[in-house]
Formats: C-alpha cells, structure tokens, sequence
C-alpha cells in the first residue's frame, strides 16, 4: 500500500489491519531481522498514515534495535526460523530472484536515459542515505513535491518500482553510473592526450 502526501509518494506499508481493540495498524512484513532502520521507517510510516506501527519479522538485529522498537512503541511480533520449502527448492528461489535483480541493475546501469540532469545528484544522493522522502526533502530545505521530477524518474525504472527501498536503490545505481561514466571519459580524454604526444615526439625524432 502506498503512502501519498498531497500527491506525492513518499513511503509504503504492506498493508493495514485492525487489532481487536479497533486500533488501526501499519503493517510492515520483513523477511530478515529488524534493524534500527526498519524501525524508524515503521515507525514515520504509522505516524504518516494515523495508525500504530507494527512489524512481522524474525526478531531484533540487536539489542539498539529492540530498545528503539520499545522507545518508540513499535509493536514487534517475531517468526520462528522455519523454512516451507527444501533447500533444492530454496536455492532455486534464491538464483532466480538474484537472477531477476542483477538483470534490473545492469539495464538501469547501461541505460543512458537515467543519467542525472543537471541538479539532480545533490536530490539523488539524498534519496540514496536518507530513510525515507521526508527525510531527503528536508535535508534538500525542499518540499515533498520539488523531489517529484527525480522521483517518477526513478520509479520509471524496474528496481525504483520496489518501494521505497528500490527507489533508495535505484539513486545509487544512478549516481554510480553517472561516476563511471564520468572516470570512463576522463580516461579517453587521457588516452587521446598520450596518443597526441606520442605522435608529436614521433616526428620530432623524425
């Protein structure tokens, strides 16, 4: 479920349940372990959407993770460590889905559409290392709706497509595009430099 602030995407939930209280929640599903991270964006996620956090997972990543979760309120409900599937089945779910990933990553890298414009690596590399949307446009001093060009920009591609995470993603895949291209250019400006003085000490000898 997408989170929209006055149009503009800036966060998603799997979904929203009512506990037995009537109290509404954000739900969050996370196949791994929870991290200080995940329960930040649990956390602006229900407080976003006027609802109470909560997250399935397979416990804390460490003990800051759990006090945070206990600070902040985030209700944490824990899985145990069971696999539905055997491990030949299982690694055929793992290549495949590394498989598809890596597909995704190569064309956003090769893709010359996505490089950035001119005023877009400062909101990239917000996009990149901050949380979530609201973090980057208020570390821009800019609103959610000024990040909206570089944003649909991004989820134009397969990777930014995959929430929030994909989009932080896809920034950095974009900003580390725009770097190789610009070492790539830099090495051919130099190599036609040397072939220049290469030529030119050659006919000196002649």
């Amino acid at each position: 479920m997408k989170i929209e602030v006055d149009g503009v995407e800036v966060g998603e939930v799997d979904f929203i349940a009512e506990g037995p209280d009537g109290e509404r929640y954000a739900v969050e599903v996370k196949a791994g372990r929870l991290d200080v991270s995940g329960i930040r964006q649990a956390y602006v996620n229900a407080l976003v959407l006027n609802a109470k956090p909560l997250v399935v997972c397979k416990g804390f990543a460490d003990d800051a993770a759990a006090k945070l979760a206990e600070k902040l309120g985030v209700r944490v409900i824990e899985l145990s460590d069971v696999f539905l599937v055997d491990s030949e089945e299982l690694e055929a779910l793992v290549e495949a889905a590394v498989a598809e990933v890596a597909a995704e990553v190569l064309e956003l890298l090769v893709d010359p559409r996505a490089r950035p414009k001119p005023g877009e690596v400062e909101v990239l590399r917000a996009i990149a290392e901050e949380p979530t949307l609201y973090d980057a446009a208020r570390r821009l001093g800019k609103s959610l709706r000024e990040l909206r060009p570089v944003v649909e920009k991004l989820k134009a591609t397969r990777i930014g497509r995959r929430g929030p995470q994909g989009l932080r993603l896809a920034a950095r895949l974009v900003l580390a595009a725009a770097l190789l291209d610009a070492m790539l250019d830099r090495l051919e400006r130099s190599a036609r430099a040397l072939e220049e003085a290469a030529g030119r000490l050659g006919g000196v000898g002649r």
